[in-house]
């Protein structure tokens, strides 16, 4: 109860600043002078060498140093939603957040500016799953895998035309040329998706058994061309109700969907009723419910690092409760005895969100930097091993583990990453060796940067 307590104490200004600091930590390629996260220094500054093309710049997604695409356009994707839907409520982080956005997108149009072609992937994650090197030190190789017309991948490709448009968006009314430039990609790149399609996994064989999915499907209404098309097709790729996330968006489909249609209550849509599902498989009263609960109240789904689900959930709630609210409504479910005002959701929201930073049974903050008890040996290289400010000298792949294997608090502390969280029940076990616990992941964070602005200023 002591621990539950200390919700009242929240500081979600703060939380949102670090949340979005984090991804500097993450940034492949030659960083900035404002650069915040000053441990990290230039890495990977020969990506793209192999084919004689610059892919230079974007994220490592987690805790390793491969550039895998799928993720990474889901993270700008959702960078860049929550700037649309919440940049209002940044305040002063809301510059800091479209530095994060433009530095996938500019990586994105790098990776898409040949016809026909798309760089998925930079890195063999075998090779460099088999060190333990900083991003800076690295000398494992950096292959560049390609999908073609004859290698095709609509599941990543999707992605990143849906990271193009969504960040098109967020610099409409501030750099209307870049702006157009990322939604004229957006088509071009989608064009691809559309016409050759088929898994990634499949084309690049390299991104499994780590980014691997059989679902593909994403994009933006620009235009009742892509209006119409999400209409014609989705019952045609595994539609489901209640998946988000980096390898499935029906629900985030159903939800953005919802807001050009859910205020015409005389007309029936797909889109909504299925957004209505989805929240009434979460609701914990619900005979529908598709998700459990630990305990302390913290949402679970089957899989690791699940904290990828309590925020990017958070984060479908919430936009979805602001759009129920401008229409006047609310859900119920199809048992008639459970329903859920927009304020019950942001609530449900809330709680999550809570948890994570602390209110909860260990009194464990999951935000690495925030609060005074948080996760210190995180499974990150760039974390675990001495900064080059403080050994200069080159770390080999082997050498590595020498750091890894310490007892001690790793000497980086990556601020404001969210790590995947604890057991559901409740317990939390603080070692890199826990990688489904200890390691964060900028898909985690991504969704959570949108919730954290709402609560700065709900």
């Amino acid at each position: 109860m002591v621990a539950m307590a200390n919700a009242a104490s929240l500081n979600y200004k703060e939380a949102l600043t670090k949340s979005i600091m984090f991804f500097e930590g993450q940034r492949s390629g030659k960083l900035p002078p404002s650069q915040r996260i000053t441990w990290r220094k230039d890495s990977a500054l020969n990506d793209g060498s192999d084919l004689n093309i610059d892919m230079v710049g974007g994220y490592y997604d987690a805790g390793d140093n491969v550039k895998f695409h799928f993720p990474m356009a889901f993270t700008t994707t959702m960078l860049a939603w929550s700037v649309i839907e919440f940049g209002g409520k940044m305040d002063s982080d809301l510059q800091h957040a479209l530095e994060a956005v433009r530095w996938g997108s500019d990586y994105f149009l790098k990776a898409t500016n040949k016809e026909d072609s798309i760089v998925a992937q930079v890195g063999e994650s075998k090779v460099d799953h088999g060190c333990w090197e900083r991003p800076e030190d690295m000398d494992t190789s950096r292959t560049t895998f390609v999908l073609s017309k004859e290698k095709p991948g609509s599941d990543v490709s999707g992605e990143i035309a849906a990271a193009l448009a969504a960040s098109s968006i967020v610099f409409l009314n501030t750099d209307a040329t870049y702006s157009k430039q990322l939604l004229d990609r957006a088509k071009k790149v989608f064009d691809f998706a559309n016409k050759y399609r088929g898994k990634y996994s499949d084309s690049v064989g390299d991104a499994c058994p780590f980014y691997c999915d059989d679902n593909y499907m994403a994009t933006k209404q620009t235009d009742n061309y892509y209006g119409d098309f999400v209409q014609q097709n989705i019952q045609s790729i595994g539609y489901g109700f209640a998946e988000f996330g980096w390898a499935n968006k029906d629900a985030g489909i159903n939800v953005l969907v919802s807001q050009w249609v859910i205020k015409d209550k005389s007309k029936s849509s797909p889109f909504v009723d299925s957004a209505n599902r989805f929240i009434c498989s979460l609701l914990p009263q619900s005979k529908q419910k598709s998700v459990w609960y630990s305990k302390g109240g913290l949402m679970f789904k089957p899989g690791g690092s699940n904290l990828q689900h309590a925020t990017s959930i958070s984060f479908l709630m919430i936009v979805y409760a602001s759009y129920l609210r401008s229409a006047g409504q609310q859900v119920n479910c199809e048992d008639k005895s459970v329903s859920a005002t927009p304020d019950q959701l942001i609530t449900l929201a809330r709680s999550q969100t809570d948890y994570i930073l602390g209110q909860n049974p260990l009194g464990m903050s999951y935000m690495v930097g925030y609060g005074n008890k948080f996760p210190q040996k995180i499974h990150h290289r760039g974390s675990t091993l001495p900064s080059l400010s403080i050994h200069p000298q080159k770390i080999e792949c082997g050498e590595g583990y020498n750091y890894f294997k310490l007892t001690t608090p790793n000497p980086n502390i990556l601020t404001g990453s969210v790590v995947g969280g604890p057991a559901d029940d409740d317990s939390f076990l603080d070692s890199q060796y826990n990688i489904s616990q200890s390691e964060p992941t900028t898909y985690i964070n991504a969704p959570f940067v949108g919730v954290l602005a709402y609560f700065n200023k709900p």
